[in-house]
């Protein structure tokens, strides 16, 4: 590889212009394909975890308790926490493309660990390192997608990435209500069975993903001119567009970095340069990671508490709920790019929070049924998906590029560990009650953290539609 000697100070390119100006090809559609698997396997571990909640409950094996459930899920979030951190710095140092294969190569171990645990303990320690491969995959694979997708697809591109998670939640909740089917497989196989599948899953990703090249934009700011130039003539190739003369697209001048960025470098970006920007990211994703991970996450346990729902018909509920969750984003992501962010991010949080304050209250009435629950809640997350993945997308192109992946792994880290870690342990608590009044409070705490990121949302968010990333955040390295 072409490694920039400590005299190559500066590097200058069109790249990043001429990659915001294409029009939409196969190559983007083999980015979404490859690196969106991340949220399908995140969809089909979460689900999997709350569909068969029950399985594990009733598992001779395991035999958890309702508490036990929820901590095991905390275990996962608490595991993606550490792995963003660890993994969304290494994507900095290192670069995307080699990240890709660590984090799902993790990913692969935890969730197979997962299904051969022969207790509690094995079974939480399972969890925390398949959290760890998607933590560490939020962080590579939102700053790749940022890097390598055209300005004015941007916005919805994000958003329908992230929406997959419920590609996923589909997947989980099928293979979950076919596998924990009476009489198909033995007690404690089905559920074993079924976090088999993001084990395959995982592994068939791995060979599609070694067609995707490294972020030029990475590259050039570590001095590969030369890497960069090559990947761009080739998307330029796949989108049909003719090479770019010289002068026809705007250059950005960097300094060549020679030392990795760190947490210095991310702690200047954000209290120095982007202080509101940081409070803005900080808002949005513990609001949403509060809101999903609690009610998801213990969902199945509501139906089975309070409707007694069987844990082989939980699936089939489940259904309806990804299919809308899935459905939001798709719709509703165009006016992200043309409506524009701030306008988007403060009416989808805002709506979100209060229909759930509405379905919190006819939920503690006794008026909803778990078929009418559902219906309730596939109208919430509606407007709740494309919120959450907003998140997302506002953290990974509104900070610099030497601090992308590790930016949104200091969000995720920290909005999961605020909004997402106790979150389905707390639930786990509030169901094992049986008091519909103590669940209620819970959405309603949800709906205030929702309310509440929308009116700042409103107050510092950022216009970013349509903008090449370096406009909405001049590179650290620049050299103009």
């Amino acid at each position: 590889m072409n490694r920039p000697s400590r005299s190559a100070a500066f590097v200058e390119s069109d790249v990043p212009a001429r990659l915001d100006a294409l029009r939409w090809s196969r190559f983007h559609t083999l980015v979404v394909v490859a690196l969106g698997i991340t949220w399908i396997l995140d969809g089909l571990e979460v689900t999997l975890a709350g569909a068969v909640s029950g399985a594990l409950k009733a598992s001779p094996a395991l035999h958890l308790t309702d508490a036990q459930v929820g901590l095991s899920a905390s275990a996962y979030l608490a595991g993606a926490v550490g792995g963003a951190l660890l993994f969304g710095w290494l994507a900095d140092l290192f670069g995307r493309k080699r990240l890709f294969f660590v984090t799902l190569g993790v990913y692969v171990l935890g969730t197979a660990l997962s299904a051969a645990s022969p207790g509690f303990a094995f079974f939480a320690l399972s969890r925390l390192v398949t959290g760890a491969g998607i933590g560490g995959e939020y962080a590579a694979i939102n700053s790749a997608i940022q890097e390598l997708i055209p300005a004015r697809y941007r916005g919805r591109t994000d958003l329908a990435v992230n929406g997959s998670f419920w590609m996923g939640a589909a997947i989980g909740a099928m293979g979950s209500s076919l596998l924990l089917e009476p009489g198909r497989l033995p007690a404690d196989v089905g559920w074993r069975a079924a976090f088999g599948i993001g084990a395959t899953l995982g592994v068939a990703i791995l060979f599609l993903r070694r067609l995707l090249p490294e972020s030029p934009r990475w590259l050039l700011l570590h001095g590969r001119r030369a890497e960069a130039e090559r990947i761009a003539a080739r998307v330029e190739r796949a989108a049909g567009v003719p090479p770019a003369k010289r002068g026809e697209h705007a250059t950005l001048r960097l300094r060549v970095r020679i030392r990795a960025a760190s947490f210095v470098d991310l702690g200047a970006s954000l209290f120095r340069l982007y202080p509101r920007r940081a409070i803005l990211g900080l808002a949005l994703m513990a609001a949403q990671a509060f809101c999903y991970n609690a009610i998801f996450f213990t969902y199945a346990l509501v139906l089975g508490r309070f409707y007694s729902v069987p844990p082989e018909d939980v699936g089939r509920y489940l259904l309806p709920f990804a299919a809308s969750n899935f459905a939001g984003p798709l719709v509703l992501g165009r006016l992200f790019d043309t409506w524009g962010r701030r306008a988007m991010i403060t009416t989808t949080y805002a709506l979100s929070g209060v229909l759930l304050v509405l379905t919190a209250v006819l939920f503690v009435e006794g008026a909803l049924g778990a078929a009418s629950l559902t219906i309730a809640w596939t109208l919430v997350f509606f407007f709740a998906s494309p919120a959450a993945s907003s998140a997302y997308l506002t953290v990974s192109e509104c900070f610099p590029l030497e601090v992308r992946a590790l930016a949104i792994a200091f969000f995720y880290a920290l909005g999961t560990g605020i909004g997402g870690v106790a979150a389905p342990w707390l639930f786990g608590v509030l169901v094992g009650s049986g008091e519909r009044a103590a669940v209620a409070a819970g959405y309603g705490l949800g709906a205030i953290m929702m309310i509440a990121a929308a009116a700042i949302a409103w107050r510092l968010g950022v216009n970013a539609e349509c903008k090449p990333l370096e406009s909405v955040a001049k590179p650290l390295s620049s050299a103009e």
